[in-house]
């Protein structure tokens, strides 16, 4: 029966459907004083940098021809998901979005037992991202970092990572899973950053494959207005980000109903354990093929900042993870330890 199996019935009914998420109905026949009340309107033409219409009637054209309403009959208008996603000045008015606020939890140690603060966005998106985000990144610890005069204290994971990752976590979300949103989790060694829904394309190939979006409407608008990076350009900055600051490599996770990706406070490689070695090593390869380069024992030796002495070191981890299948010799007929240079399994 199908009743048996739950999720086999949600992907069909959403392969049925015609019509995509952004473009259904969020609140319906409404007047064109309930809209200005239940859209954050000034919102909109700040963000994408145009002179606010000096009458109602400019205001409403516009949003229509954005498709954050639609027109129905004469001065009654329905607003979209697109539009109350974007631009709800409280969610809790929108039964149908209201549970895909961003949520922000931070708790006191490794694990989830006690909760130190919780955060739900009630407004939407596009004018509450800024403030989210800010507030993520003053939950953050801080690293010390030592310079060549003086120490100064920066935050433990760059910003630039945390704002695509969470961006990505709002983009790629299935809206068809009921009663979830994406949820960011802060605990004192790591962050974690889930959304729901599986993602279109293998974890594996995040970093060379420009991304798949079930919200080609939502994407557009948030890359529209500078919320996230030009197709295809972020994890790999991502990626660049975290290998700056010699950061373990971040995971990437898939369940049956929810993507994660876990960022992780600085370790000594001598921490480190062989899984987050190789998964370091398979995504620095990955991203030295996706710059036109190789990786090499010198290039992972620089990665995880070891002494060139040590290439032995090196060469353990590029075995290891040669061994897991998941890089290869860029040119099997050289091989030399030092200089061997090494790709992706699926280059």
């Amino acid at each position: 029966m199908l009743k048996d199996f739950l999720e086999k019935e949600r992907e069909l009914w959403a392969l049925f459907s015609l019509e995509p998420f952004e473009k259904s109905i969020a609140l319906e026949s409404l007047t064109v004083d309930e809209v200005i009340t239940n859209l954050n309107y000034p919102a909109y033409f700040d963000l994408t940098k145009q002179s606010l219409p000096d009458n109602r009637d400019g205001i409403i054209q516009r949003l229509i021809s954005e498709r954050l309403i639609v027109q129905k009959i004469g001065n009654i208008f329905d607003i979209t998901n697109l539009g109350g996603i974007l631009f709800a000045k409280d969610l809790r008015n929108f039964e149908r979005l209201s549970r895909k606020a961003i949520r922000v939890v931070i708790y006191k140690g490794k694990n989830r037992v006690e909760s130190l603060q919780e955060q739900t966005g009630i407004k939407g998106y596009a004018t509450d991202f800024e403030g989210m985000l800010g507030f993520i990144n003053d939950q953050l610890p801080k690293n010390e970092q030592i310079g060549q005069a003086f120490r100064r204290e920066q935050r433990m994971y760059p910003e630039l990572a945390i704002r695509q990752l969470v961006a990505n976590a709002i983009i790629h979300q299935d809206f068809n899973i009921s009663g979830t949103g994406p949820l960011i989790e802060i605990f004192t060694d790591r962050i974690e950053i889930t959304n729901p829904g599986v993602p279109l394309i293998d974890t594996m190939r995040f970093i060379d494959q420009p991304p798949r979006s079930r919200n080609e409407d939502l994407a557009a608008f948030m890359r529209r207005i500078n919320i996230c990076e030009e197709r295809g350009s972020g994890i790999d900055k991502v990626i660049l980000m975290v290998e700056l600051l010699q950061l373990p490599a971040p995971e990437f996770q898939v369940t049956a109903n929810h993507t994660k990706v876990t960022l992780f406070a600085y370790k000594k490689l001598a921490d480190m354990d062989k899984a987050d070695r190789v998964r370091a090593c398979y995504q620095h390869a990955c991203l030295r093929y996706v710059s036109n380069d190789r990786m090499t024992n010198s290039s992972l030796r620089e990665r995880f900042s070891i002494k060139d002495e040590n290439y032995s070191m090196a060469s353990r981890i590029i075995s290891d993870t040669i061994d897991t299948g998941l890089i290869k010799p860029y040119d099997p007929e050289n091989m030399s330890r030092k200089h061997a240079k090494y790709i992706p399994f699926w280059a």
